[in-house]
């Protein structure tokens, strides 16, 4: 990678971080979100902190030679510990189980931080090497160490974090299973990322030069690896949102015949609500079931219970099960109440004595299914024909 290579992947996670803030801000107490948010900062800030002119940058403002090493080698190690505690929260489990894990990962990583801070002072690092301070350094005292322990940390969280991630992956389904496998590929790379450096600076400790690999391979598949498990951890949260809003507007769209079927019994000049076109889909479906009880009240004195017994009967004859045969008796009365409530415009029916109410049954409840049988149910038509003669 070249030197500004190392900022593409630190804007992508910029970005995705942009997206979450918002959400943050109204919801700060969330252990989950505070941890995605985390991982997020951590891992542009690993990226951004690791381009060789930010190295620079940062090794000429502190007037520290090669400051910039301890500095991105605590960075990845915090990330590494932020993918940990990112994985308990989102799994989930007992609230204070979750916490005393994370605060375990969270305390050994710290000390691990705290390590590599006291290794780089006790070292002598007095030549600037952008590119390859880990295999330049590997034999020097105190810096060889502060190496090697953070490789070995950050080895740590990547085996960790596969076993968990695969674990977990056979357990569940959907979306959720999608993105662990994700994770699982990201973290591959994570590992091989692991294998290059330490073959390079192993190399190193045995007198032979493998220093390519540290400078030229390792970086790429870091990238890799970051951009890969990033998207492993949004996909399940943003495609489970994406299908939960398909299903909404799938639900608005099957309850459309019921709810144009019970128009025609809403009294004249009954005022309607308007929905905006931006209106959400949750709360169009609704003001659309609102609408559909509302016609059952009309309809209530024309409901026949007879005749709904009757359609039952008919639609078990035909095969139906339990449930669609109850939601294809409710159709055919509600189709026969609709008939009947036209025939009386003047609602005649409705304004009979009220010391004798017709007996009305109870009201339909599977509205779904109901809808459905309005439009496919052949008894239903049989009704509809029946009492139109």
């Amino acid at each position: 990678m070249n030197g500004e290579d190392y900022y593409i992947p630190a804007a992508a996670m910029a970005i995705s971080l942009a997206f979450k803030l918002p959400a943050l801000r109204h919801n700060w107490r969330d252990p989950l979100l505070r941890s995605v948010v985390a991982l997020l900062t951590l891992a542009g800030a690993v990226f951004f902190f690791a381009a060789p002119p930010t190295i620079a940058a940062v090794n000429r403002w502190t007037g520290i030679v090669n400051v910039s090493a301890p500095l991105v080698y605590c960075l990845i190690t915090a990330f590494s510990a932020s993918c940990l505690v990112l994985m308990v929260n989102w799994r989930g489990g007992p609230p204070e189980q979750t916490r005393r894990v994370s605060r375990r990962w969270i305390k050994g990583y710290s000390l691990v931080v705290a390590a590599l801070i006291v290794l780089f002072a006790l070292g002598d690092t007095p030549v600037e090497r952008l590119r390859d301070f880990d295999t330049f350094y590997a034999n020097t005292p105190y810096i060889g160490m502060m190496i090697a322990l953070y490789l070995l940390a950050h080895h740590v969280a990547a085996v960790v974090m596969v076993v968990l991630c695969w674990r977990w992956s056979l357990q569940v389904r959907g979306w959720l299973r999608v993105g662990l496998m994700i994770i699982v590929s990201g973290y591959i790379f994570n590992l091989t990322y692991d294998a290059t450096k330490i073959s390079a600076v192993v190399a190193r400790w045995l007198g032979h030069d493998l220093d390519d690999l540290s400078t030229y391979v390792a970086p790429p598949l870091a990238a890799l690896g970051a951009l890969i498990s990033a998207m492993g951890f949004v996909v399940p949260l943003v495609c489970q949102r994406l299908s939960d809003h398909w299903q909404t507007w799938a639900t608005y769209r099957r309850l459309g015949a019921l709810w144009q079927e019970v128009q025609i019994s809403a009294p004249s000049g009954t005022p309607s609500v308007r929905m905006a076109w931006w209106s959400a889909a949750e709360l169009r479906v609704i003001q659309r079931e609102s609408d559909i009880h509302d016609g059952f009240l009309h309809l209530g004195p024309y409901f026949d219970k007879g005749l709904r017994d009757d359609a039952y009967e008919s639609a078990v004859a035909t095969g139906a099960d339990e449930e669609t045969a109850r939601a294809v008796a409710d159709a055919a009365m509600v189709a026969a109440a609709v008939r009947a409530r036209s025939a009386d415009p003047e609602g005649k029916i409705i304004g009979e004595d009220e010391e004798t109410p017709l007996d009305t049954p109870d009201v339909p409840r599977d509205l779904l299914r109901i809808s459905h049988a309005l439009r496919n149910s052949p008894v239903v038509q049989a009704v509809r024909q029946q009492v139109a003669v």
